[in-house]
């Protein structure tokens, strides 16, 4: 976002040498999904008419708990419910299956089999887990029937126009349907696959977090601990390129302590900061956020249209709390000394002011180009 500091170190450095454990107080709650959101909605093809809403998979008898390949619980339990239910849902799901990756054509239906309906009771959303397998190849597919929340719909629309990766889902009054991200999670990979990478692997990750990190912080993403992103590593021609993707959208624009939106103040990632602090100088760091800045702006440009409706259905809807809203557009404020952002009345507007923000110091450093 181009905040500056009153010193000379990097955020990164500030960190280095102040490890406080970032504390996210209170649950955040569930926001209705309201009109204006719901006509957006529509208008860009998110919302389609389902077989089967998010309460009826509750209706299950009974569950196991999902273990790891090592034994460790991971807080998933496997449902199964009476016979007569259990038709009824396999086929539903199926059909969502084929909406979510195809045009629904049923045809394919008979060669498609439930595996599981799992359930987490941890976090906000209590998710389904659905694992869908082609019984003719034995290849197989997970998504996600969760509680439509506003909160997690903006911060999938976000992510899906201004990070580089595009996001798959469906929304149906109170249910919402999500594509799986594919990925070694992060709390995974720091601990068991970090430490075995080359000096070339770890420069790359390091890059790769400093400009997550930035990219969490523009459109405010909040609470990006190591379990809520994944790194997805893709075999190039001579090496491995990884990258790093959020799978967690619960927090858009609702705390108000700014350092949440920034993950390297969890202490979850310290061990990803530290390798941020070995590997580059401020001037890399410097030079990494200015990339992602300028590839941000670069989206709000494409995606202008539609950027501009989503930022008006969040300013006319409650996504916070006033304490919250004051404490962060006060703190932003402090960073930029933007004035725009005192003058925000919502999270909404903040964000606005945010993109707006990033934006208008892109085109005023490419004023060659945007003349």
């Amino acid at each position: 976002m181009g905040f500056k500091l009153n010193n000379e170190l990097s955020l990164f450095e500030i960190l280095f040498f102040m490890k406080d454990d970032l504390k996210i107080s209170l649950k955040k709650p569930s926001y209705p999904v309201n009109t204006g959101l719901k006509a957006y909605l529509q208008k860009f093809n998110r919302t389609i008419r389902l077989p089967i809403f998010y309460d009826d998979l509750l209706r299950f008898q009974g569950s196991v708990v999902v273990y790891d390949k090592n034994d460790k619980d991971t807080l998933w339990v496997r449902t199964y419910y009476s016979e007569f239910d259990r038709q009824e849902i396999d086929l539903c799901l199926k059909k969502v299956y084929t909406t979510l990756h195809s045009d629904g054509n049923e045809k394919t239906i008979p060669f498609l089999n439930v595996d599981a309906i799992d359930y987490c009771t941890f976090g906000n959303s209590k998710p389904f887990r659905i694992k869908i397998r082609n019984i003719l190849n034995d290849n197989y597919a997970y998504f996600y029937v969760k509680k439509a929340d506003a909160s997690r719909i903006y911060g999938l629309e976000l992510e899906h126009m201004l990070s580089p990766h595009n996001l798959n889902f469906l929304v149906f009054e109170d249910t919402l349907i999500e594509e799986h991200i594919t990925g070694i999670p992060g709390d995974v990979f720091i601990e068991t696959m970090l430490p075995n990478c080359t000096p070339s692997e770890t420069s790359q990750i390091a890059k790769e977090f400093v400009k997550f990190n930035e990219r969490c912080m523009i459109r405010l993403l909040g609470d990006m601990r190591s379990y809520n992103y994944v790194i997805v590593p893709t075999h190039d021609f001579d090496h491995v390129v990884y990258t790093i993707r959020a799978i967690d959208f619960d927090q858009q624009c609702y705390e108000g302590k700014f350092n949440v939106y920034r993950p390297q103040f969890f202490k979850e990632n310290f061990k990803m900061v530290d390798l941020v602090s070995g590997k580059f100088k401020k001037e890399s760091i410097n030079q990494y956020k200015l990339e992602e800045r300028s590839i941000v702006a670069k989206r709000l440009m494409s995606f202008k249209n539609r950027i501009e409706r989503l930022i008006r259905c969040m300013m006319s809807d409650t996504l916070s709390t006033p304490e919250h809203e004051t404490l962060l557009k006060t703190k932003i404020h402090e960073y930029t000394g933007d004035v725009r952002f005192l003058n925000s009345k919502n999270m909404g507007e903040i964000l606005k002011n945010s993109l707006s923000f990033v934006k208008r110091n892109y085109q005023t450093e490419n004023s060659g180009i945007f003349f």
